[in-house]
């Protein structure tokens, strides 16, 4: 079984900066597959970012390329996801994912991919 609790959700202004962290607890293989995910009200969940646990390839949607990092600490069993010059076109419920034993490779940012899920942090931005 694994659990993934989420946190650093929270409001901030256009152009701020908030860093969401993702906590895993249980069994982990090597090679893992974690993935960001928002979603708005009435809109399917969206890939944001990902992250192989293993060798540490990343993936980004266009939307937030160059202005979201996400990382890895494996001793930690986290993951965090460093937001930048944030839009309100951000806004949303956050969820952390999570696919163990498998690299993200093409199907990172495919919600059906991941059989983990965290409960959510919100974030929202104001103009």
């Amino acid at each position: 079984q694994v659990q993934l609790v989420e946190s650093g959700g929270g409001s901030v202004q256009a152009g701020g900066s908030l860093r969401l962290s993702c906590a895993a607890f249980g069994y982990f293989y090597n090679y893992n597959c974690m993935g960001w995910f928002r979603q708005t009200p009435g809109k399917e969940r969206e890939g944001v970012a990902a992250i192989d646990t293993g060798g540490g390839s990343t993936y980004y949607a266009d939307s937030v390329k160059g202005r979201f990092t996400i990382s890895r600490d494996n001793a930690k069993n986290t993951v965090y996801l460093q937001m930048n010059s944030l839009k309100p076109e951000d806004t949303a419920m956050y969820y952390c994912a999570a696919e163990l034993g498998l690299r993200c490779g093409g199907r990172w940012s495919r919600a059906v991919a991941y059989k983990y899920w965290g409960q959510g942090t919100q974030v929202t931005v104001s103009s």
